[in-house]
């Protein structure tokens, strides 16, 4: 076997680290820590793990530190080298594990956990924004949609809010379905003109955005619309806000403008629980924390859908169910939805 060299002992650091940095996949920079003792204490000492997730999230220059639990500290120090600090040494791994969660955590079709607010809405609570979560166009008997208020500007915008799943999630796709209006013998459907879409945090009652789409054309049709965002966003803070510009529909009864909105899904990667955030006021940093490096588990499909249908189940006998124990169960008109 001829003798073995290597090339890091004839460069400065400098030139070292740059060749490095030119490796784009996370997964590169595992391999290349593997190589040797004195690679891997460079590539920690140099943080070279850092580098291309700033290149796939530039956001990520508003990191102010890494924080880990206590727990982790002594297996840290376990694996750790003894010429390399234990700052330096938590923060390459809380990076390198955030690159593999970057390219290889599951991707998920439901990344919204819940419904913040509406701008506005017609009538609650039978038409609040809870109803684009659901995943069907009637629930508990009724008609399943948020509606806004009627306005006689045809471009007065309307916005609604959610919170993601994850304080940090990649978000690469948002689906929105405009409401059709079964009820009304023309079949109106209440679509914006075009969408937006902000990402940010939450700052007391009030959300501080960081990130802000293009404007998207919406088409004025009954079918689940998708738009993809030209690169991946990663959401910090985990507040997701969609601007709907624009109304078509003018309502044959009051004259006033409506957009509707029937479902909403956004497409994405949750990097929780692997890790969380700690919005620094009134930087705008953030504390990245490192909750666990294990890769998260992904739900057999056929598991959701037992449980998605089971949740269909309860929705639909829950009216009957409020008759039996003596509830009142108001009744709306066709006019009163709309």
């Amino acid at each position: 076997m001829g003798t073995q060299l290597d090339f890091l002992s004839y460069l400065n650091d400098e030139m070292s680290v740059k060749i490095f940095t030119c490796l784009d996949d996370p997964s590169d920079i595992a391999r290349v820590s593997c190589i040797s003792h004195s690679w891997r204490d460079f590539v920690i000492a140099n943080g070279v793990a850092k580098h291309p997730c700033l290149r796939m999230f530039p956001q990520l220059s508003r990191v102010d530190h890494v924080v880990e639990p206590a727990s982790m500290a002594e297996s840290l120090v376990a694996v750790g080298s003894s010429n390399i600090e234990w700052e330096t040494l938590k923060e390459h791994r809380a990076y390198a594990f955030l690159g593999r969660g970057f390219m290889s955590f599951p991707e998920e079709e439901k990344c919204i956990s819940k419904a913040i607010i509406a701008s506005s809405t017609d009538h609650f609570p039978w038409e609040r924004i809870d109803n684009t979560l659901e995943k069907y166009d009637v629930v508990g008997l009724r008609p399943s949609y948020w509606s806004s208020k009627g306005s006689n500007n045809p471009v007065d915008p309307e916005t609604l809010t959610y919170k993601l799943v994850a304080d940090l999630c990649v978000v690469t796709e948002i689906k929105i379905k405009p409401f059709k209006v079964y009820f009304y013998w023309d079949f109106p459907i209440c679509s914006a003109n075009s969408v937006r879409f902000r990402m940010g945090h939450s700052h007391g009652d009030k959300f501080v955005w960081t990130y802000t789409s293009q404007e998207f054309p919406m088409v004025q049709e009954d079918c689940l619309q998708s738009f993809k965002l030209p690169e991946p966003v990663l959401c910090i803070g985990g507040i997701l806000q969609i601007e709907l510009w624009g109304r078509v529909h003018r309502c044959r009864i009051d004259g006033l403008f409506y957009i509707c909105v029937a479902h909403v899904q956004v497409v994405g990667r949750p990097l929780s629980p692997a890790f969380g955030v700690e919005i620094l006021e009134p930087s705008e940093n953030f504390v990245l924390k490192a909750l666990s490096y294990k890769q998260p588990r992904t739900v057999p499909q056929e598991t959701r859908q037992e449980a998605e249908r089971l949740h269909r189940q309860l929705i639909d006998i829950q009216p009957i169910m409020n008759i039996m124990w003596g509830e009142d169960v108001d009744e709306v008109s066709d006019e009163e939805l709309l």
